[in-house]
């Protein structure tokens, strides 16, 4: 009997903390925070995922099993790639090699390029294709100067021309200039020749039903005078007239489409892989800057990682998310999304929603979060990493803690003089291609939100590195959600990281999709694949 009453008694005593678990755990289900006390439960409904920018709390959890493993001999970067992923792709040779003539031009094509460099890069190289598909000649083409990269480059100061030209003479006839006498038909005015209006994504089809006839109707429209008589010398054959004409087509960007034949892909290949080198003064500055990065490295083997980390005040202004600045940072993102975008983000029935923003991967990484995640994946703080960036929004605060993280970062003002940087201060193009040569080379490039920089790079870096992109492409909405628990173990986290660097090795080496670009797919356009026969002779 006495047994029997000391077994309820027990009962009674562990039946409050067995309430309390089962609350835990239903409430955790919830989204609710408990808490234990002075005796008692707190319940406090914890704001939907994404909606808090907690990554700091996560980073003060783990930051302790970080630095207990910064002694470990391992690091991911001597070993983040399977070789077994790189498939021995190489580049096509797709510069044709004759030296059989062009056939004769059927006149002037002039392009207008907007945008940052990589747009720019964009519409030279589809310029490029269409001049090809034309049989046009090819003006170098003219930089739009844009509002918001506010660049005033020509283009031989950013590529080098030369070497352009001469890349692509057996197969687009190239020029720096409209021939004076040419221009002169047009008043010595740029803007009075025709601007075709060709629409977005247009197919080599409506270039040759629709752009190519306008120049020949230009054609016969030039040969007359205005008395309606041919302009032509007494006894020549109005057939035989060789009246040069050029149009103009302006915006250029993106207004040839993905898909087209083999031999208009391979002008995009040779332009882009080939033909366009920066120019001189870019080159060596760049190349010193890569000796330096290869220098700080030698704990390494001279690898390093490269991160293009879109944490600029226009960029976090543009995305609508928050972060930890309070009233303060509100204030700051409403100014600078009203000078850069007037009212746009003020329209009747627009509803913001930055939590939503993060959970579905919009919302750029912090340079908190991009470190957290490398030392996830397994590289230690003696990996030397460079970061390609324009002005990080409170750059003091929120690079601190990379910095703690990566002692050995470094960006284009640490690796690089204030003189030898000065003749490229206030132009952002010029500085971003010192960016992009940097990434091009590193061992390991991550982006971080998307645009034409990472576009182009991973595309490059397919063609440099036989087919593998080397690129860590996080899955932002699984980084929202695990940034969102202060509590996540660092087992836990390390096994997410470790498996989100397998699958970006994984997608290293993809096909182009009909739908997408060869410039971040070159594969298989601009690379063929060795066949086994070949691969013997090749090694024998």
């Amino acid at each position: 009997m006495i047994t029997v009453v000391l077994k309820r008694r027990g009962v009674l005593l562990f039946a409050p903390l067995l309430y309390i678990s089962g609350m835990v755990l239903y409430m955790g289900s919830l989204n609710f925070d408990v808490n234990l006390k002075n005796g008692g439960v707190v319940v406090r409904k914890r704001a939907p995922p994404g909606t808090v920018y907690r990554s700091p709390k996560v980073f003060e959890k783990l930051w302790p099993y970080m630095e207990a493993e910064s002694n470990d001999s391992y690091n991911a970067l001597m070993t983040a790639w399977d070789p077994k992923w790189h498939q021995g792709w190489k580049p096509s040779g797709i510069s044709n090699n004759s030296e059989a003539e062009l056939p004769e031009s059927n006149g002037f094509l002039i392009i207008e390029a907007n945008g940052g460099l990589n747009q720019q890069r964009l519409s030279i190289c589809d310029a490029v294709a269409v001049a090809g598909l034309l049989n046009a000649t090819l003006v170098i083409p003219i930089f739009h100067l844009n509002s918001v990269w506010r660049d005033s480059s020509k283009f031989g100061e950013i590529f080098d021309e030369d070497f352009f030209i001469h890349a692509l003479k057996n197969n687009v006839n190239v020029v720096r200039e409209l021939p004076s006498d040419i221009l002169e038909q047009f008043d010595n005015n740029i803007s009075s020749i025709v601007n075709l209006r060709v629409k977005a994504w247009s197919s080599p089809t409506y270039y040759l039903q629709k752009v190519l006839p306008k120049l020949r109707q230009m054609r016969e429209e030039v040969c007359w005078t205005d008395d309606g008589d041919y302009d032509i010398d007494e006894g020549e054959d109005p057939s035989s007239l060789n009246t040069v004409w050029a149009v103009r087509i302006a915006p250029f960007s993106n207004r040839l489409a993905h898909a087209v034949l083999p031999n208009i892909q391979g002008l995009r290949c040779l332009a882009n892989f080939e033909a366009l080198r920066f120019s001189e003064p870019i080159r060596m500055l760049a190349e010193k800057m890569v000796d330096q990065m290869i220098k700080n490295s030698s704990q390494s083997g001279g690898k390093y990682v490269s991160v293009h980390l879109r944490f600029e005040t226009d960029m976090v202004a543009f995305s609508c998310c928050e972060y930890d600045g309070g009233e303060e940072e509100k204030r700051e993102m409403d100014i600078a999304r009203e000078s850069a975008w007037r009212g746009k983000f003020r329209r009747r029935g627009r509803v913001i929603k930055p939590g939503a923003n993060r959970v579905d991967g919009k919302c750029p990484l912090t340079p908190l979060e991009v470190g957290m995640m490398l030392r996830g994946m397994g590289f230690d703080n003696t990996t030397s990493v460079y970061v390609a960036a324009g002005n990080i929004y409170k750059a003091d605060k929120y690079m601190a803690p990379l910095k703690q993280m990566f002692p050995r970062l470094e960006t284009k003002d640490t690796i690089a003089t204030d003189e030898e940087l000065a003749p490229f201060k206030g132009h952002s193009s010029r500085l971003a291609a010192l960016d992009y040569t940097v990434c091009l080379h590193s061992e390991v490039f991550v982006t971080t939100q998307g645009g034409n920089f990472p576009h182009f790079l991973m595309g490059h870096r397919r063609y440099l590195y036989g087919g593998h992109a080397k690129t860590i492409k996080p899955d932002k909405r699984k980084l929202a959600l695990l940034f969102d628990k202060p509590t996540i173990r660092w087992g836990v986290f390390k096994r997410q990281m470790q498996d989100m660097l397998h699958h970006s090795d994984v997608k290293g080496s993809e096909l182009r999709k009909p739908s997408a670009s060869l410039y971040t797919f070159p594969m298989p356009d601009c690379m063929c694949k060795p066949t086994e026969a070949t691969q013997e002779v090749s090694d024998s």
